[in-house]
């Protein structure tokens, strides 16, 4: 198919039979289309939903229904996971919201984030400002209304922490920025757990360690592909700021970190998750080291293949523990003994 050509149609769009987005348009008195009310309405629509980063959001599902699982072990609470991650979702989208209004003057400049809604001017920064607010306010007595307290006030810290503390704060001073704001995008793990029992146990706070240790290596990969962008808009990122093979070495400790906590997991587990995180541990590991060994052999490298895999690392080693809590067996611990 030639590019252009209406897959299954006989001509380029635009063509006979196929009216382009101007044949439906009304024109202003400079010649340029103006779209009519309800396509402005939906366009309008589709940028508030895009300052919620929809694809970022998908984390939350990837951390928190496990996380949910371990805690209740063996058992299954459909409504109480459902209403944990619309509570959490609504805390997510607020989060990030608030942080594309804080980062609205730089991701101007930088190229990958020039078509976000308050980069082209989509809508007014302060409408933006109240809708995130409005989405933690929702989130936090949603949370509390539906689950408890503890949800609620985690959901809290965790928009307050991404916002004050990395937004604001570490992201423009720190090449060590995203290692501790990474913080903000382990809570998920523990809101779900604090829904489930009331309380935050060890187990989650090594489902939070297992994200915190791995967001770096994840991040790093995307910005050295990136790294230009950041330089731009003066955002010392780690790839920005210092050499690739210093990046790529960091990237190896903090991905052999990220599998010894995935591995600190598995006495409170059981067999599968267990043979789960060594096993995909080890495909993670291997990619990461020669991400470091082509970059110091001066060959040609691909960091996006990384990122691209920490997000199946992570997923596996997610889904793994969530079916190793529905099926309820023995754990490690208790096979041991």
């Amino acid at each position: 198919m030639r590019i252009g050509q209406q897959p299954g149609g006989h001509g380029f769009a635009g063509g006979p039979g196929h009216p382009d987005d101007h044949e439906l348009e009304d024109f202003g008195d400079d010649g340029a289309p103006v779209k009519s009310a309800p396509r402005r309405a939906l366009a309008l629509v589709m940028a508030y939903i895009a300052l919620t980063k929809p694809r970022v959001i998908e984390l939350l599902l990837v951390t928190t229904i496990p996380a949910m699982l371990l805690a209740d072990r063996g058992q299954v609470q459909p409504g109480l996971i459902l209403t944990t991650l619309f509570g959490g979702m609504l805390a997510a989208a607020s989060a990030n919201c608030l942080n594309m209004v804080a980062d609205a003057d730089i991701d101007k400049v930088m190229a990958r984030t020039a078509k976000r809604p308050l980069a082209r001017g989509a809508m007014p920064v302060s409408h933006a400002f109240v809708f995130g607010v409005t989405l933690g306010i929702v989130s936090f007595f949603w949370l509390w209304a539906t689950t408890n307290l503890l949800s609620g006030i985690l959901a809290v810290v965790t928009i307050c922490f991404y916002i004050f503390v990395y937004t604001l704060v570490l992201k423009r001073r720190t090449s060590q920025n995203v290692v501790w704001g990474g913080a903000a995008g382990c809570m998920p793990v523990m809101i779900g757990w604090s829904a489930v029992t009331g309380t935050i146990g060890w187990q989650a706070v090594v489902m939070f360690m297992v994200i915190f240790l791995w967001t770096p290596p994840h991040t790093w990969a995307l910005m050295l592909r990136y790294k230009e962008d950041y330089q731009a808009a003066n955002v010392p990122m780690l790839p920005a700021v210092a050499s690739e093979t210093k990046v790529t070495k960091h990237i190896v400790v903090y991905a052999w970190a990220t599998v010894a906590a995935t591995l600190a997991l598995a006495p409170g587990s059981g067999v599968i998750y267990a043979v789960v995180a060594l096993a995909s541990g080890i495909w993670f590991l291997v990619v990461a080291h020669r991400l470091y060994a082509g970059v110091r052999a001066g060959t040609p490298v691909k960091p996006l293949k990384l990122f691209i895999l920490s997000n199946e690392y992570l997923a596996l080693v997610f889904c793994g523990l969530a079916v190793d809590s529905v099926l309820g067996w023995d754990t490690l611990a208790q096979l041991l003994t």
